[in-house]
Parts: structure tokens; C-alpha cells; sequence
């Protein structure tokens, strides 16, 4: 459906692709103080995820009407898209916050950012195309960064086990999420789609948070205004947009900066102390963006060998 307006020479592509690419970094860069906020908020795991919903819709619902107008305006025949990309992305929080307060905050991020290898493998699978070489070598070098950074973990903190597990199975939900939302955006504006999205989500975590008990009505607002505002409104909202321009190779890839500055964090905040593995780990992942940078094209749009050639 992009095919039509996209680019069909190598350099507009990449100039077409700038911003995106840079939303789509700088979105990556708020979503890793993600876990921090959790770990500091005075609820639930699961009450934060509500919170980071409730406390976020009404931003977004704002900015849509303020920019856009009525967000429902293009949301015809979506309904049950947007329905259980909510669901998805409700499950998604619940089983990650819950996984961040049982392993380190960089394998939380990095767990829960598994899409990065699902949700570049379904592009592929839509497009019913292999990589091309240059692709192959980004994803090659990012699963090896993906997994230095992950590598000491399980031999010096075994019980990180079920914290990572949960991360896990995160990952594939937000995967789903992706996916569903892909598909929103091609009708609608990242912001609409977002807004809609999350106020599906917000519910159904509330529900789980009160069946499994957790406090639910904070002390301290600030951390829970900051979860919403940095993951939610700005994070989610620049992630929702560049979805809409680049390719699932490109989204993937760019989820693994996430583990890298939430690493950071960890270790800055938490002694959750970084070696060589990890630093070797983020070097590979910077260039594995830098070679699917170079080599973007838009989604739906295959690269052909001569393109792959020029590029």
C-alpha cells in the first residue's frame, strides 16, 4: 500500500527515511527509562502498567484533537485491529513489568525488545523475500551484540531466570502489537492509532492488578506521571510513527539501543555493573543500524539486487 508513494531511487530514500529513523531512536532512548520507572514507582507492576495507560491517554487524546481532530475519523473497519492490538499491548506490560522486578534492567529491556528478531522475520515472511546481504550481516551482527549483552546473566544471577522468562514472552506479545498496529497505521495517524490503543489496554490491566492483589492507588505521582509521559506519550508515539515509515528490519534492529541505555541506567542507578561482553555487545548492535540505515527502504517495498548493489 506504500508502494505507491514511496521512493524508487536509493538516495531519497534515505533522506525520506531520516526522521523516521531518527524518531524512531530517540523513542527507543525514552522507552528505556521504562523499567526504571517501574522499579521506582510505589504500586504494582502491573498497577504501574495501568497507570502508565490512564495517566497517558489523556495527553495523547489532547494532542490528537488539538492536531487532528476527532481520532475516530479514520478508525472505520479497525475496530477489532485496534481492539486487540490493545489487548496485546496490555498483556505485553503486565507480563514485562512483572519480569523487571525479577532480573537485571538491561536483560528486562532487552527480553522484552525480542521483536527485534520476531518482528524483522515476519517482514520477510509478508514481503516473501530473504534478507539481502547487507540486511543479513545487520541482523547477524545484531542477534550477536543482542546476545553479548545478554551474556553473563544467566551464570552470575540464576534467578534472573524467571524474571527473563516473563520478558520473554513479553517480547512476542509486543510482536503481536507491532504487527496489529502495522496494519492500523496504514489507515490512520500513528498518534490516533496510539490513543486508541491504549485506551483498550488500560482496563484490562487494572482488572489483572486487582485480581493479583497489588496496591494500585500511588503515593508518589511523579514517577508514575513520568512512566506515562516518557514510554507512553513520547516513546510509544515516535515508535508508532517511524513504524509507519520504515521497514521491520529497521523497527527490530533499533529496539536492541533500548537494552544498551537501559544497561546504562542500571548501572548507573543500581550497580548492575557493565563488562566487556556488554560494551563489545552495544558496538555491534551501532553497526548493525548503521548498515540497515544505509540499506532502508520503506515497508512493503523489497530492495532488489541492483538497489542492494548501489547501496
Amino acid at each position: 500500500m506504500h508502494d505507491s508513494a514511496a521512493p524508487r531511487k536509493a538516495a531519497p530514500q534515505h533522506s525520506g527515511t531520516a526522521l523516521p529513523f531518527a524518531a524512531l531512536l530517540l523513542g527507543n532512548m525514552a522507552l528505556a527509562f521504562g523499567p526504571w520507572f517501574v522499579r521506582a514507582a510505589d504500586v504494582g507492576p502491573v498497577a504501574a502498567g495501568f497507570w502508565r495507560l490512564a495517566l497517558g491517554v489523556p495527553f495523547l487524546f489532547a494532542i490528537v484533537l488539538a492536531m487532528e481532530g476527532n481520532p475516530l475519523r479514520r478508525a472505520r473497519g479497525l475496530g477489532i485491529t485496534l481492539f486487540f492490538a490493545g489487548i496485546a499491548f496490555a498483556a505485553d506490560l503486565a507480563s514485562w513489568h512483572v519480569g523487571i522486578l525479577h532480573t537485571t534492567l538491561a536483560n528486562a529491556t532487552l527480553f522484552g525488545n525480542s521483536a527485534t528478531l520476531m518482528f524483522p522475520i515476519w517482514g520477510f515472511l509478508v514481503a516473501r523475500a530473504w534478507p539481502t546481504r547487507q540486511q543479513g550481516v545487520a541482523l547477524a551482527l545484531a542477534a550477536v551484540g543482542a546476545g553479548l549483552l545478554l551474556g553473563r546473566s544467566y551464570s552470575l544471577s540464576p534467578q534472573n531466570l524467571l524474571g527473563d522468562l516473563l520478558c520473554l514472552l513479553a517480547g512476542a506479545l509486543y510482536t503481536v502489537y507491532f504487527i496489529l498496529m502495522s496494519r492500523a497505521r496504514e489507515a490512520m495517524t500513528p498518534l490516533s492509532a496510539l490513543a486508541l490503543c491504549s485506551a483498550v489496554g488500560a482496563l484490562p490491566l487494572l482488572l489483572f492488578a486487582m485480581a493479583m492483589g497489588e496496591q494500585i492507588w500511588p503515593g508518589n505521582w511523579g514517577v508514575l506521571v513520568g512512566l506515562a509521559l516518557a514510554s507512553q506519550v513520547f516513546g510509544q508515539g515516535l515508535l508508532i510513527y517511524a513504524l509507519g515509515h520504515l521497514s521491520p528490519l529497521v523497527v527490530g534492529i533499533a529496539l536492541l539501543s533500548q537494552p544498551v541505555v537501559a544497561g546504562t541506567i542500571g548501572w548507573m542507578v543500581y550497580g548492575e555493573r557493565l563488562g566487556l561482553p556488554d560494551f563489545v555487545g552495544a558496538i555491534l548492535v551501532a553497526i548493525a543500524l548503521v548498515l540497515v540505515r544505509r540499506g532502508s527502504v520503506p515497508p512493503g517495498q523489497v530492495a532488489t539486487t541492483a538497489d542492494e548493489a548501489k547501496s
